[in-house]
């Protein structure tokens, strides 16, 4: 498309797009110097630039370069906005044709067909849960409901009948109460306003809305009401508006219970969960007898509580003689079989006819004399006297106009008056003299006017007038004129066929030429699996979007791989599944390879093909069907690792002596390490050599002496790794004494051998010890190790509590608590004598505090007493001092001074 554009544009001028943008714009026409030229347009390539938003405009040096430069800029400018928008839009086309592609793949595409039908099975047992549990586990009477429910699952299976689509789980979908078809919800309001509107249009305007007509549903053409269209999306139950979509629920169910009325109505509800499609049988279990009410009553099953007992009826039959010998039916018994002689009504034939018709008619004329005596009754075969002659009583003439009384032999004579019988026009009356017999023709003439009402004419009353003018209204259809002779207005239904292609695309509509759309295809096709034993029938026009059914089949096809019979596995359409089967194909080991068969594999190529342009859409990887080789052998061989440490399954390909990549572990000559190469071979010197001896391959040992020096040695071995025993230390240790005062140098040998009294007598630097004792004294023994020994015989001075008495004592005694110093009597004497003060002191500070409150009181109560004269007097109050105050300095000092003189 992008070259021819290109074409056009180089040689002949033709317009490309973006021209008519231009011209809208105002722009001038083109020159032809600019038509295409590449040169040119290479020129001016360097005047556009790109704005915001990825639009183009001409830069500044394009407008200064004059005006044919500026003129080629802005065509270029237009050409690459038009690229731009080209591909934009084939970007769109792209994604689309990806998307439609990868939607029609996967609706017809295998699912996973055991995950779906478990998944389903799980959903269809929920539902029937309730109703199984009624029956006891029989689910015979579900068959139908099942498969409504199959059809609800499967991809496709349900399709509106009005446009031919598939009804999905997320759609707004309506149930005819009738068929149980389902249709999209937006279609059938549409089919209920379209059929309600063909129905009324042939009404006048005043009788239109007047009456409710209904519409039918497009399949059973059960008739529904016009308040019955509707208007909102319920689940089949009919309990929830908009119902959730869910998984694991049918679909467009609310997974509540159905509580429909059974049909016909037994009194119970349906106990299924929210279905599509007709409510199953009443399982409920109900006790009824038979129909002729002879048998006892049995409990039997609500849905099938009629039944006969299958004894004779015995009811009486109308004709009253005979009894029913049918066995027990329901309903009103039939006609008696019985034939029996019977005489017709006036008893002159007999004839042998059923008994449950017992009267009938003769073709004979009655014939019997009439009261009158001249007449005879001309009826047929009646029953009852045959009534009065009809000749008898007052008659009137022809016109009606005159009555005579004459006798029934003679005739009623004519009037002579007009006739005056309105004729067959019903506008002119008879002009003629009472007659006997019809009237004429009306020969009037009269000024007519045609059917049509656009032409009058004279001419005879009893002629109808139709004029040559054809009819031009449009007919019901809204397609066809009329076209009848002077028609009168009311013009006939079209009589063409539609003709219309139907929505399968496979026949046209063979009803009468109508508005609106046309009726669904009625017609099935079936559709068939590869093999052609499963079919299912499907509404015409779906077979070319309806997945082919599931068979249950055995696929028949040959094997393509070296296996004699491939794997059983289902009827399908394409190419076979892939063969998973062993190979057993014999390796170059010995062994079969035991992997999937490899003969038909499917090997991704790619780089194969190159975009001829930006237009070419990228192609798909392409996968070649090839044969593999056979994998390496994987049996395992038991194999020892070269250090002999390990022996473990290796693959038979690759089954040789290797590393296990831990230390080689052997022992060194040096009988103290082992040799920590990795993993390696070692070659035995002797054959009769131990195999945890190290060989010429593993190292030489290069450490020190790391063996246990003596017990409080820190010196290290001054040989390097050897076998044996180390060699004594004789170096010098510095150490400190025990109190830690002096540092001795003792030789390390003499110290390590020696026992613990040695050791106390070398590391004692022979001088007091500077230790202080829990009672603060110094340690009076020499350097010793460990804590100094409580015995303190430092002389310390003891006293008595009061610290009066004192004493000499040794300190351990102290700490030990055996020796205290009491108190003598003098001690408590003086402890008295001071106690006894302290209580007087206390007592006359007592008697002083309630002196002091009585005299407080005296002065108020004397305030209350209303002396007037004395109350700008200050009360002055003496107070007299106790024996205790005023003899208390002379009692004190001699007491302090013996107390004194005591201590």
């Amino acid at each position: 498309m992008e070259a021819q554009w290109r074409q056009g544009g180089r040689g002949r001028g033709r317009a490309r797009p973006g021209d008519e943008l231009a011209a809208r714009s105002g722009a001038a026409a083109r020159p032809p110097a600019a038509r295409g030229r590449g040169g040119a347009r290479a020129a001016a390539a360097g005047t556009i630039g790109e704005g915001a938003g990825g639009e183009y405009r001409v830069l500044p040096s394009a407008r200064a370069a004059g005006p044919r430069a500026g003129e080629l800029a802005y065509f270029l400018l237009i050409e690459l906005s038009s690229l731009k928008k080209f591909d934009e839009i084939k970007k769109a086309n792209q994604a689309a044709a990806k998307k439609l592609v990868e939607d029609q793949l996967s609706s017809s595409s295998e699912d996973d067909d055991e995950d779906a039908e478990v998944k389903q099975g799980k959903i269809l047992d929920k539902t029937f849960t309730i109703y199984t549990s009624q029956t006891d586990g029989d689910a015979s009477e579900l068959e139908r409901t099942r498969q409504y429910m199959n059809d609800a699952f499967q991809s496709g299976a349900m399709t509106c009948l009005i446009c031919i689509a598939s009804v999905k789980r997320n759609q707004a979908v309506w149930s005819c109460c009738g068929c149980f078809c389902i249709f999209h919800l937006v279609c059938i309001q549409k089919w209920a306003k379209d059929s309600v509107f063909l129905v009324s249009s042939p009404l006048t305007d005043d009788d239109f809305g007047k009456k409710d007509y209904p519409w039918p549903c497009p399949k059973c053409r059960f008739e529904y009401k016009r308040s019955e269209t509707p208007s909102r999306y319920y689940c089949y139950c009919g309990k929830v508006e908009n119902p959730t979509v869910d998984p694991w629920l049918v679909p467009h169910s609310c997974g509540q219970i159905c509580e429909r009325e059974f049909k016909p109505s037994c009194g119970h509800k349906c106990l299924l969960l929210c279905h599509p499609g007709p409510c199953p049988p009443c399982p409920k279990m109900v006790t009824t007898t038979c129909h002729c009410k002879k048998a006892k009553p049995v409990p039997r099953r609500c849905s099938a509580k009629e039944w006969s007992c299958r004894l004779p009826c015995g009811r009486t039959l109308l004709c009253g003689q005979h009894a029913c010998e049918n066995p027990c039916h329901a309903g009103d018994c039939q006609p008696c079989p019985r034939v029996s002689k019977q005489r017709c009504i006036c008893g002159r034939q007999t004839a042998e006819r059923l008994c449950a018709s017992p009267q009938w008619q003769c073709d004979q004329v009655c014939g019997k004399c009439l009261p009158c005596g001249n007449h005879t009754c001309e009826q047929v075969c009646h029953a009852g006297p045959c009534g009065d002659c009809p000749r008898s009583g007052k008659r009137s003439c022809p016109c009606g106009k005159t009555k005579f009384t004459l006798p029934c032999t003679e005739d009623v004579p004519t009037c002579g008056d007009s006739c005056d019988k309105v004729l067959e026009c019903g506008i002119h009356k008879c002009s003629q003299r009472c007659h006997r017999g019809p009237c004429e023709i009306c020969r009037q003439e009269v000024e007519k006017q045609c059917r049509c009402g656009k032409h009058t004419k004279r001419m005879p009353c009893h002629k109808p007038y139709l004029c040559e003018t054809k009819c031009t209204k449009i007919r019901d259809c809204q397609k066809h004129q009329c076209r009848r002779k002077c028609c009168s207005g009311n013009c006939p239904p079209c009589d063409q066929v539609c003709g219309r292609t139907l929505g399968c695309r496979n026949h046209k509509c063979p009803s009468g030429c109508h508005r609106g759309s046309c009726n669904p295809c009625p017609e099935t096709v079936d559709v068939k699996c590869n093999c052609g034993k499963t079919v299912i029938k499907v509404p015409c026009g779906r077979e070319r979007t309806i997945k082919p059914p599931k068979c249950k089949q055995l696929c028949s096809r040959p094997p393509t791989c070296h296996h004699s019979t491939q794997e059983k596995h289902y009827c399908h359409f394409g190419r076979c599944p892939p063969c998973r089967q062993p190979c057993q194909k014999t390796l170059t080991c010995g062994h079969l390879c035991p992997v999937s068969c490899h003969d038909e594999a499917l090997v991704k190529q790619t780089g194969l093909h190159q975009s001829a342009g930006p237009w070419d859409q990228p192609s798909e990887p392409a996968f070649i069907q090839t044969a593999l080789p056979c994998p390496p052998c994987q049996v395992p061989i038991p194999v020892e690792c070269l250090g002999q440490h390990e022996v473990s399954p290796l693959p038979c390909h690759s089954a040789n002596p290797y590393s296990c990549k831990r230390f080689c572990g052997r022992l060194l000559d040096c009988q103290n390490h082992t040799c920590m190469k990795e993993c390696h071979h070692v070659t035995k010197l002797n054959s009769s050599a131990d195999g945890k001896k190290a060989g010429p391959e593993c190292s030489q040992c290069e450490e020190e002496c790391t063996k246990p020096r003596p017990a409080g040695c820190p010196h290290r071995c001054a040989l390097p790794c050897h076998p044996g025993d180390c060699p004594s230390c004789l170096q010098m240790l510095k150490i400190k004494c025990h109190c830690k005062l002096s540092v001795l140098y003792i030789e390390c040998l003499k110290l390590t051998h020696a026992d613990l009294k040695e050791k106390e007598l070398l590391i004692s630097c022979r001088n007091q010890c500077p230790k202080e004792l829990p009672c603060g004294h110094r340690c009076k023994e020499i350097c010793h190790s460990g804590s100094c020994p409580l015995n303190c015989s430092q002389k310390v001075k003891l006293r008595c509590l009061c610290k009066r008495l004192k004493k000499e004592v040794q300190c351990s005694k102290i700490q030990e608590g055996q020796v205290s110093l009491e108190c003598d009597a003098l001690c408590k004497e003086m402890k008295r004598k001071a106690y006894e003060i302290k209580e007087a002191e206390a007592k006359a500070a007592l008697e002083e505090e309630k002196r002091r409150q009585q005299a407080e009181l005296e002065a108020f109560e004397n305030r209350l007493k209303g002396r007037r004269k004395n109350k700008r007097r200050k009360d002055e109050v003496e107070v007299e001092q106790s024996s205790w105050q005023k003899y208390k300095n002379f009692i004190m000092l001699p007491v302090f001074g013996v107390a004194v003189v005591m201590v």
